[in-house]
């Protein structure tokens, strides 16, 4: 290597500011019904905010949502496991990574049903997503967000 080469790398590299690491992709598995058009639609909308997902179609999945931690009646229309945790229903994204970054030590959490407007659903939002945390050891669901 010549000085000019060395001079001309070395004023670059304290000149110029530090390149952003790219974050990897956050993996998730998706179980859904295997008729539900609305699942893959979500899965679309984790792709598009920085998520790898797998998805695999299923009869069982309201057993798999129990199995999580899921009461029936707060059960989403398919469940996801992201980072140790169950993400069930239509769980806007903002929600996945304040539960990822925070690690709070629940089961997960579920957005019940299928709300209009929600990621992956049709139609406009209109009213606010109630998010719970949901836990194995038969408590209660509670508030987690409200967005």
């Amino acid at each position: 290597m010549n000085r000019r080469t060395f001079f001309l790398g070395t004023a670059l590299t304290t000149l110029l500011p530090p390149l952003p690491v790219l974050a990897a992709p956050t993996p998730a598995t998706l179980y859904k019904n295997p008729q539900c058009s609305c699942c893959e639609g979500y899965a679309a909308y984790l792709r598009q905010n920085g998520f790898t997902v797998d998805v695999k179609p299923t009869n069982d999945l309201a057993e798999i949502s129990e199995n999580a931690g899921v009461p029936a009646k707060y059960q989403g229309c398919h469940t996801m496991f992201v980072g140790n945790y169950v993400v069930d229903g239509h769980v806007p994204v903002e929600v996945v990574r304040k539960l990822l970054s925070e690690r709070p030590p629940i089961a997960g959490i579920t957005l019940p049903g299928m709300p209009t407007g929600s990621p992956g659903m049709t139609g406009p939002k209109t009213q606010k997503f109630v998010i719970y945390a949901v836990t194995k050891d038969g408590k209660a669901p509670t508030v987690y967000a409200t967005v």
